[in-house]
């Protein structure tokens, strides 16, 4: 499909969590927001968008693991505690039930995070110079 950037006619997403959830574009809530499974698209396929803005870094590996964590601990510890097998049954069970609920998460939880970027227009930090002059100034007066 030829992307069409006549953008008014799309609404843009008013839930960045649902549209990031479905993996959509924030712009048109139609188009796909990645190209694999964790490599986002180059533009919209829809509308045209520029996902260039976009950089999640380690947020969604962050969040995965720490949503994962705490279900990961009760089923070792219901494993341990209920049958009380050896280190290894542990290493061929619990291990990769936990690695593949972290990977599970990571498709939904970058696209989240994506569409809250362009959702609350975030940029890169900049020091505003001024006000910390202003402020720098003010403190020597007192």
């Amino acid at each position: 499909m030829e992307p069409n950037h006549d953008i008014s006619k799309f609404e843009p997403t008013t839930n960045p969590a649902i549209t990031g959830l479905l993996g959509r574009c924030p712009r048109c809530q139609r188009g796909h927001l990645f190209a694999t499974y964790l490599k986002l698209a180059r533009h919209c396929d829809v509308c045209g968008l520029d996902y260039s803005f976009a950089d999640p870094a380690d947020g969604p590996a962050f969040f995965s693991m720490s949503i994962a964590a705490v279900p990961a601990l009760a089923f070792a510890l219901w494993i341990q505690l209920a049958f009380e097998p050896p280190i290894w049954v542990h290493l061929l069970v619990t291990l990769p039930v936990t690695a593949l609920a972290c990977v599970l998460l990571l498709r939904p939880l970058k696209g989240w995070l994506v569409c809250s970027q362009f959702f609350h227009k975030a940029e890169e930090g900049r020091i505003d110079a001024d006000w910390h002059a202003s402020e720098a100034e003010r403190k020597s007066k007192n």
